[in-house]
């Protein structure tokens, strides 16, 4: 079904998105000043949030859709997964965000930011191998 592929693509996107910034963009924070580190950090947000927002919201809007048109563990599963993301990005991430956009982050923030990030990782990168795999089972 073109749906399972839009979720596929989807997936795809926040994967790669979050890996990116696990290697390359949180660990860099390290290396700024306070000053360069806030005004790249609103720079870096307010593009980010153009590309992840809609990521986020299609997934799952697309993962909404397919809980009810094609229940099964999978749909289940997956929503399941794509809440604890959100949740954690709410919880977590964001007011991570918060105190380095207020100038009141340390070292430690920036660790902390990184190290917690694996569970989104992590979480992301499963989404997106289970899709991938339950796509291919289902184009069999």
């Amino acid at each position: 079904m073109q749906i399972d592929i839009i979720r596929l693509l989807l997936d795809f996107g926040l994967v790669v998105l979050i890996w990116i910034i696990q290697l390359i963009v949180y660990p860099s924070f390290l290396h700024f000043s306070t000053k360069n580190l806030v005004t790249w950090h609103r720079i870096y947000t307010s593009r980010f949030s153009a590309i992840v927002i809609p990521l986020m919201f299609g997934q799952l809007g697309v993962s909404i859709y397919q809980l009810f048109t094609q229940t099964s563990f999978y749909t289940v599963s997956s929503l399941v997964v794509i809440i604890l993301i959100w949740i954690s990005t709410f919880w977590i991430f964001v007011p991570i965000h918060s105190i380095i956009s207020n100038e009141n982050s340390s070292e430690s923030d920036l660790v902390t930011l990184v190290n917690k990030n694996w569970l989104r990782t992590f979480l992301w990168s499963l989404l997106f191998v289970y899709s991938f795999f339950e796509v291919l089972d289902f184009y069999k």
